[in-house]
This record gives structure tokens, sequence and C-alpha cells, in this order.
């Protein structure tokens, strides 16, 4: 687009401003020029566009009515031609553009508005090749930014220079890879990953304190992350909205190549723990390990990560969430993703309870990132070397499905720690875990819904006080009398005694079954 100040710089058309119009209206972008000799043109003229007249309306309608009609049609202004018949502007057509704050300029006799045509096809011309010349620039220096290794940061600095804007790039899982002039606080990085996890994906967010323009970036097909500008769409001049998303493609080529690159590391990674699991190629083993930083020869510790709430494949992103955790904690490791859970070998030559701090820490990073997900981190034993990583890998893969399959309790547990009965039961299958806790608890529980009892809850109490009776009775604030009583109803109903040590057990186990499950 041009300007009527353009216009007005180009001595050759002769323009002369008799009225400004409202402040700054002669530097505000023009659409283009309409010649009219309507009385009424709003039906024709479009928004923006220069009014261009003899004023051969004067007959029909006056010049306060004629602006009104160019006012309505949101004009950018007009222009008169002088001619013989008239040598001066109309002094009303002035008071009337003063009026309503419509910029007015005078064309002399000699000059035609075809002049004032050809000028505009010449200022749009040298505008586009200006707008193509600068793109191709930008794409050169963008290009050179990715291929030196810049990353999104250098993207945000080779477009800052041509547009002063406040830009940043986010992820899908709400993580701020770069920003220049832009704050994000946590809530609004969430509304981010939500916007671009949308099908099909947002392009203008609500952010609280303004809106915010949205351009995907994504690799083979799929929006992986996001380039924010922390103004409406509506707010974006069409060079600014073109540098967006010329910024964006190239946002895609950095996006696709760290895909590559972690896709690479992680099956660098599954290797290496099958290598571990097989038991032999010891030296590849060390190899491989040296290759993400870790001494083989020093104590090594193993972790393993799930989301308890899925039930599927471990969720996109969590493998990269764990390994930008332990990155910022200045832990070098192996992060290797399956598919049901994430395993990190790292050196560690700290207290071990030390390694449970860091794994709770973990756990609330990756809840912050997988919010109502519940996230368990199983640990195994460590070990001296990497020539004894197998038993400290199974041990903390086993527990972490044990700690899987509970409801609730802790978080993090250590292989050792977890009770013998839970590592048994981890080995049976769930659907008949789950059958044999309903069949011998229904009956309680259909007691206690129909007539209000306290079996189940009793019942638990026992157990929990190791069988004793007064001091059971005590924690429920019954007399033992009545506890015998509650207990020989639920040795009826379920055919289970407590006094006999087998019976216990089943009851012990079924409730058990009752928390995992």
């Amino acid at each position: 687009m041009f300007t009527l100040n353009a216009l007005v710089a180009d001595t050759s058309l002769q323009l002369r401003v008799l009225v400004p119009g409202s402040p700054g209206a002669l530097d505000e972008p023009v659409a283009w020029v309409h010649n009219t000799e309507l009385p009424d043109p709003s039906a024709y003229v479009r928004e923006k566009e220069l009014v261009l007249t003899n004023g051969l309306w004067t007959a029909q309608v006056t010049a306060a009515e004629f602006v009104a009609n160019v006012k309505r049609a949101r004009a950018a202004g007009i222009v008169f031609g002088l001619r013989r018949e008239t040598p001066r502007t109309p002094p009303d057509l002035v008071r009337a553009c003063t009026e309503a704050e419509l910029p007015l300029l005078e064309i002399a006799q000699a000059v035609p508005f075809t002049a004032i045509s050809h000028s505009v096809s010449s200022l749009y011309a040298e505008q586009r090749q200006h707008d193509l010349i600068g793109m191709v620039r930008r794409g050169d220096a963008l290009a050179t930014a990715i291929s030196r290794g810049a990353g999104a940061s250098g993207v945000l600095r080779v477009l800052t220079k041509d547009h002063d804007l406040p830009l940043a790039v986010v992820d899908r899982m709400g993580r701020l890879l770069a920003t220049t002039g832009a704050r994000l606080d946590d809530g609004q990085l969430r509304t981010v990953a939500a916007g671009i996890a949308r099908h099909p994906p947002a392009l203008e967010l609500d952010l609280g304190t303004s809106l915010a323009a949205l351009y995907p970036v994504g690799a083979v097909g799929d929006i992986d992350a996001a380039l924010i500008c922390l103004r409406p769409l509506s707010g974006l001049t069409p060079a600014e909205h073109e540098a967006l998303e010329q910024a964006a493609r190239f946002l895609s080529l950095e996006v696709a190549k760290q895909q590559a690159v972690q896709a690479i590391e992680m099956r660098f990674a599954g290797e290496l723990l099958e290598m571990v699991l097989s038991g032999g190629r010891a030296a590849e083993v060390a190899g491989r390990l040296r290759t993400f930083g870790v001494d083989p020869e020093q104590p090594l510790a193993v972790c393993s990560i799930a989301l308890a709430a899925e039930e599927a494949a471990t969720p996109h992103g969590l493998a990269q969430v764990i390994g930008d955790f332990l990155a910022a904690e200045g832990v070098l490791a192996v992060v290797a993703g399956g598919t049901q859970d994430v395993v990190t070998v790292l050196n560690w030559r700290r207290p071990q309870p030390e390694l449970s701090v860091l794994a709770e820490r973990l756990v609330k990073a990756v809840d912050k990132r997988f919010p109502g997900r519940r996230p368990v981190v199983g640990l195994g034993g460590l070990a001296p070397h990497s020539g004894e990583l197998r038993r400290p890998l199974m041990q903390s893969r086993e527990a972490c499905r044990v700690l899987r399959r509970t409801r609730t309790g802790p978080a993090v547990r250590g292989f050792a720690e977890l009770g013998t009965h839970r590592l048994l039961l981890g080995l049976v299958d769930p659907d008949t875990l789950r059958a044999f806790s309903r069949d011998l608890l229904g009956p309680l529980r259909e007691h206690d819904a129909r007539r209000g009892g306290d079996l189940e809850p009793t019942l638990r109490a026992f157990l929990d006080h190791d069988g004793q009776w007064a001091t059971t009775a005590a924690a429920l604030h019954i007399h033992v009398n009545t506890l015998r009583n509650r207990l020989a109803k639920a040795a009826e109903l379920t055919g289970r005694d407590v006094s006999r040590t087998e019976d216990r057990v089943d009851l012990f186990l079924a409730l058990a079954i009752d928390a995992m499950t």
C-alpha cells in the first residue's frame, strides 16, 4: 500500500493538501484510487480507497452530502481535480472535509487523474519489489541461521531485524523454546499448548492480557510448535504477517532437524537397553554410555518413569520432558523411551537416598507437563559399573510396573522398598486379580451397602493393626466384643476366618489388590 504523503512527495503530480484530515491520516495506508462523479459513490468505493473527482455531482448534491457519502464508505480521502469551469476547489467542499476530518487534496488542471494512477502503480511495484527483495534477503538470513545451528532464537533474531514484534516459540508440551520481547507465564504457555493441540490448530488465542497470533510450526504433517506474536491478527500489517509465515516455515526445518536428532538418540538409547538386558556386549554398552557422557566405570543408577493413568503406550513428549529436567539439574543421562515406560541411566556418586529426592522433583516436573496423570518412578539398586546394569534395570522397571498399577500411594519407590506380595501380584494377570478381589470382598460390600454397616472398614483396620484386638477396637472406638461380632459376620460372608493365617492372607491380598487396581 501507499500513503497520501507518498503521493504528495511526487512533485510531478502537483498535489496540494487542503485538508490534512484526522491526525496521522496522511500517513495511513491507501488501498487504491477510485475515479467517480456519482453523487453517492459509497456502494462502489472500497475501504481505504482514494476518491478522485472533478465535482460534476455538484448539481445533484451538496458538498456536505457528497463528503458524508464518501466518509460512510471509509475512503482514504478525496482528490479534487481543477478544470476551467472550477479553477479553484469549492470552499464548501473544503469546509465539509474539514468538519468530517477527511483528507482533501487538490490537483492542478494540467495534470490528469491517470497520472495519479500511474504514480500509484509505480509505488505498488516499488513496494512489491522491496518486499520481495526483503523476503529473499530474510530467507537467506534464516537459512544461514538454521544451517549454523542458531536454532529458534536465531530465527527470531533475524525476524526482529525487520519487524519490532513481541515473539515467542512454544512447543506442544507448553515449553518456551525461544523468546524476544515477549513474556509468557505458565498459564499462558498451557493455553498456547492447548491451541496447538486443536484440530485444526488455533490461529489466534486469548492469553488473558491480550490476543496473540499463532503461526503453526510442524514437520511431516504434525504440528509440533508455534510461533507466537503477542498481537492480534488484525493488528499485523500484511508485511508483518508475511514475514511471520516465512519464519514459521523455517522453524519447521529446525523442528524437523531436532526431531531427526532425537529419533536417532532414542533409537541409540533403546538399543543400549536391549544390550544390557541381553547380558552381553559389555564393551559396546560401555562405549554407548560414554557417547551420552555417562562414565561406565562409575556407579550407575537406573530410574523407570511412567504415567499411572496411561493404559496404552508412553505419551509423546514424556522422554523429552525427562531429558530436559535432567539437563536442567546438570545430570548427564541416557534417556530411552519404551512402550510402557521411560528408562534413564545416570551416574550417581551421592548417597542413594538423594536419588529418591531427585526422583520426587522429577515427578513434579512430569506432573506439571502431564497434569492429572499420576507419574510414578521405580528405582533399581546402584550398579558399581556398566557390567552390572542388568539387575538394577530389571528392578527399576518392575518397581515402576507395580507403582503404575496402584491407584494411590507413593509416586517413588525403590525395588527393595516394595513388599514381596506386591512384586508377586505384579506377575499375575490384572483381570484375574480383580476377579479374586471382587469375589472375596463383594459380599462384605453388599452387606455394608444394604445395612449401612462397617464390616469392610473394620476388616481393614484389623489387618492394619496386625490382628491386635484391643488396639483395633481402640482405633475404631468400639468395644472388643463389637469387633469380634463384626469379624465373625465377615467370616460368615467371605468364608475366611481372621484367626487362621492362610485366610488372613487371602483377605489381606484381596484388599491390597483393590488398592492397586
